[in-house]
């Protein structure tokens, strides 16, 4: 079991590797072709547009803008406060700088969460929490995409960054267990082997709760 300090270095450290390498990060990753994951998550949405959907480490703001010009209403999440200024800056978008251990969110007010390469930072024993918040947030019938480099359930430390590599089995029961259904998965990058496709991608369902 982490403690709370080592939670709290979990997050500082992670972030830190990410807030020093904004403008980096965004060079590396702007061209990044993503369009399978966003199109998962909307495809599942049956509200109406426009919809109103958290980006989940946003980043720099790649997704955000995606988003919006495709005349939704993104608001970004990221726990870089460099980050969150770039994503700001580039996508026109409101971004909410918070740590995704320690999420304020409002109740029922997003039609989708995309969570692409995030959710694998939250160790082991704080994700139900989390994911439970994540359902919290989420409008009825809500849906939530998730994509993470998947592996053999192992966590620890990449360098300065913090991460849990979980596989299918196991991801599939920490989102059923915190009242998510499951809608599809795939793994990425399409048309490779197996062996060279490292991202697990799911698309869920908000549940109602148990009466």
């Amino acid at each position: 079991m982490l403690r709370a300090d080592q939670l709290a270095e979990i997050s500082r450290r992670t972030l830190g590797h990410y807030d020093g390498r904004a403008e980096q990060f965004w060079e590396g990753t702007r061209d990044h072709d993503v369009s399978q994951n966003r199109a998962a998550l909307l495809r599942h949405i049956r509200s109406a547009p426009p919809l109103r959907l958290l980006d989940l480490g946003c980043g720099p703001g790649r997704d955000l803008m995606a988003f919006r010009s495709l005349g939704h209403l993104p608001t970004g999440l990221e726990g870089a406060p460099r980050m969150c200024a770039l994503a700001r800056r580039l996508s026109g978008c409101e971004v909410l700088c918070q740590d995704l251990l320690r999420l304020d969110l409002p109740a029922d007010a997003y039609d989708g969460v995309f969570a692409n390469a995030s959710l694998f930072h939250v160790p082991a024993q704080e994700l139900p929490r989390v994911l439970s918040e994540l359902r919290r947030a989420l409008r009825a019938h809500g849906v939530l995409f998730s994509s993470n480099p998947h592996g053999d359930n192992q966590e620890g430390w990449q360098g300065e960054r913090y991460g849990c590599y979980h596989d299918l089995v196991q991801w599939r029961r920490y989102l059923g267990d915190a009242g998510f259904a499951e809608l599809e998965h795939f793994y990425r990058p399409p048309g490779l082997p197996r062996a060279q496709q490292p991202f697990l991608a799911t698309v869920w369902k908000k549940q109602a709760a148990p009466a």
